[in-house]
């Protein structure tokens, strides 16, 4: 892994906290690049990205909550389902090939600008 002062790991940080808080997502997308950049290697910045990623959306999550701007009646299915996934997704991030990994990333990333694109 590559020296990478504290100050860019704060900074990068930041921009991942804030695009995860403000978008409601999105910072794993950001995240993932960043620690590559640090020198982190693919699944390595994959696993680390959620790790750090994980804190940041319960504290959004419990703002958002407090707030009343969470429908409960569909709050428990789906973070099931996100629970349930995300079980899943960790445990095939350690049984598929690097470039399965790599070339589904580039795949969802590119699909979730072409979204933004043509709405």
């Amino acid at each position: 892994m590559q020296k990478t002062s504290k100050k860019a790991c704060l900074l990068g940080g930041a921009a991942v906290g804030a695009v995860n808080g403000l978008l409601g997502g999105g910072g794993g997308m950001l995240a993932v690049p960043i620690l590559q950049k640090a020198g982190l290697e693919e699944r390595a910045a994959h696993a680390t990205a959620i790790a750090v990623i994980a804190p940041a959306s319960l504290i959004s999550g419990a703002i958002y909550l407090a707030s009343g701007l969470v429908p409960m009646p569909l709050f428990v299915p789906v973070a099931l389902g996100v629970f349930l996934g995300g079980a899943l997704g960790a445990k095939l991030l350690n049984k598929l090939p690097l470039k399965a990994v790599s070339l589904l990333f580039e795949l969802v990333m590119l699909l979730a600008g072409v979204r933004l694109l043509f709405p």
